[in-house]
């Protein structure tokens, strides 16, 4: 798993930078959505890191949010992200990543993961049995264990439905915890539980290229991952991300 952690780290780093280059710059908008923006770069970003992939494992398949599954029928399956905070990005908030996972086909086994911020310039990674690490160094999710000491993310989706469940969602949690935030980008919420820094994340309407990496660097640095399908639009999950101490799910 190794090679296969050495060339998602290899990728995100090069889309990484490719995105960085770019950002402040006029951009070209393929879609504006009513809460969401497809951008030009996403799909170029997307596709440098599928040309990386498949240059060194032509048989594998890819399943990226700009362009749906490519590749070969291969045992392992790349799960990319390739601007996650893509709004953030449009609009200049330097608060963005690409995500990359691997996971074996038939059994959904997630392998490795990496996470890339251009902007702080850190890289979170993970093998399935290992530790996370943070540019090298291990990491783990935080040990508070009670609300009021907590730092929780809920993020709000893109339909009127998971809108208003996430809103009932953040009135409970909020009116518990020590701080809520609302940052735009699921794959550094849970960058961000597995190194410690935020405790808890919440959102109704998530697809697997959001979390994919996120989820095996929580559960390797401690933590817990809940997925459901969800209520709200088919193909989607809900997610619950947590240090795994928390009680959060009595809030939900």
């Amino acid at each position: 798993m190794n090679e296969l952690l050495a060339t998602a780290t290899e990728a995100a780093h090069a889309a990484g930078k490719m995105i960085k280059e770019h950002f402040g710059s006029e951009l070209t908008v393929n879609e504006m959505q009513r809460h969401d923006i497809k951008l030009e770069l996403d799909v170029q970003s997307q596709q440098l890191i599928t040309d990386m992939i498949l240059a060194r494992f032509p048989d594998h398949a890819i399943l990226g949010e700009e362009g749906g599954e490519t590749g070969g029928n291969g045992d392992v399956e790349w799960i990319v992200d390739p601007i996650d905070g893509t709004v953030n990005y449009f609009f200049g908030i330097p608060h963005f990543c690409v995500s990359i996972a691997a996971r074996k086909r038939e059994s959904k086994e997630l392998l490795i993961g990496v996470i890339f911020d251009p902007t702080q310039n850190e890289t979170w990674t993970v093998i399935r049995g290992e530790k996370t690490h943070l540019n090298g160094k291990p990491i783990a999710v935080s040990n508070r264990a009670e609300m009021a000491e907590a730092v929780v993310t809920v993020g709000f989706s893109k339909s009127k439905e998971a809108l208003d469940l996430g809103f009932e969602r953040y009135k409970r949690i909020a009116y518990e915890v020590r701080k809520t935030r609302m940052l735009g980008s699921a794959a550094l919420a849970m960058a961000y539980i597995a190194c410690g820094r935020l405790d808890a994340y919440v959102e109704e309407q998530i697809s697997l290229w959001d979390i994919a990496a996120g989820q095996l660097m929580v559960e390797m640095g401690g933590g817990k991952v809940t997925l459901k399908p969800s209520t709200t639009k088919p193909g989607t999950m809900f997610i619950c991300a947590s240090n795994g101490k928390l009680p959060i799910e009595e809030y939900l």
